[in-house]
């Protein structure tokens, strides 16, 4: 059966959905929960993503992000890659983490109604799930955004985004009053948490919104957007932005180009530029790897985490 398209455009929303292979988890520790959030965070640095609502379940996660540059297919990419190389490393297993592609039901954002019904399916997600117990509070459930729409707008992340879903339960100030009406409609929701029926349109289809955005969707699906050439050009560039910080990097390290062929592997220099590149880019550690003569991207990757944690160790010091 072939690959349904990802949908791509700039302000595109999507639910994003992913379990783990097989009957396994993808969260075994709090560890794994607060490095997958950390690295949801550099991924919204890397891609300019703006989150709506997340949660972490054991075996599977809930997204609901904004793309502002229509990347939703590479900043995935890099995120679930980056993850699952952390969580194998901790966890000394190899290989796939994910049950084959997530899924990503494309949401209008344009009318009202449907970005606050996939955000409250994610916030609710705990109980769906039964891991509150009786009368505790949705707030306590501590691997969901819930809690940051509830806390003072200086201690949430600035990759998440409130504004739009409070105003979608009509809360216009991000105020001590609106956060606790906010949160007193999701308690009420609860009773709806387990009922299939109110969220039978965000299990099921590709897209969530009027008729309209429906066939404004499949007349970008006819090939309006994401062409083979739209592709190409979005990958020349990121190679483009790798080339530059290369050659940045190279003139503050005072080498020639040269340089990187005749270098070892292992070069700190190479793992600075390297690093860089995994912090601002979206390239994969195969490119990286090739383009700085760094061997294999598997040996890259060993060495990137040494790297890191010598460079952690040292500034402690």
């Amino acid at each position: 059966m072939p690959r349904k398209l990802r949908v791509e455009y700039p302000g595109a929303i999507y639910h994003v959905l992913s379990q783990a292979k097989g009957r396994g988890n993808i969260f075994e520790t709090a560890v794994d929960r607060r490095d997958f959030i950390k690295t949801l965070a550099e991924a919204c640095g890397k891609t300019g993503f703006q989150v709506h609502a997340y949660c972490l379940l054991p075996n599977h996660f809930h997204l609901v992000i904004e793309t502002p540059r229509a990347n939703l297919v590479a900043g995935m990419h890099w995120f679930l890659t980056a993850y699952t190389l952390h969580y194998n490393r901790r966890h000394k297993r190899s290989g796939h983490l994910f049950s084959g592609r997530y899924k990503a039901l494309i949401v209008d954002g344009g009318a009202p109604g449907y970005l606050g019904t996939v955000c409250d399916y994610v916030h609710l997600s705990p109980v769906r799930a039964k891991l509150l117990r009786p009368g505790q509070w949705l707030a306590a459930y501590l691997w969901s955004s819930f809690g940051f729409y509830l806390s003072a707008p200086s201690q949430r992340p600035a990759w998440l985004r409130v504004d739009r879903l409070l105003g979608e339960h009509g809360i216009k100030q991000d105020s001590v009053a609106g956060r606790r009406a906010f949160e007193q409609r999701l308690e009420a929701r609860r009773a709806e948490a387990r009922d299939p029926a109110p969220w039978r349109r965000v299990r099921r289809g590709w897209c969530l919104g009027t008729a309209k955005f429906k066939t404004d969707l499949l007349k970008r699906l006819a090939g309006k957007v994401r062409t083979p050439h739209a592709v190409e050009l979005e990958r020349q560039s990121m190679e483009a932005k790798g080339e530059r910080i290369i050659r940045e990097e190279l003139k503050r390290l005072g080498w020639r180009k040269s340089e990187l062929s005749k270098r070892p592997k292992g070069d700190p220099g190479k793992l600075a530029i390297a690093g860089r590149l995994r912090r601002e880019t979206t390239l994969a550690l195969p490119w990286i790897a090739a383009r700085l003569h760094a061997g294999t991207w598997k040996s890259l990757n060993a060495q990137l985490y040494h790297w890191r944690k010598t460079n952690e160790s040292l500034a402690k010091k």
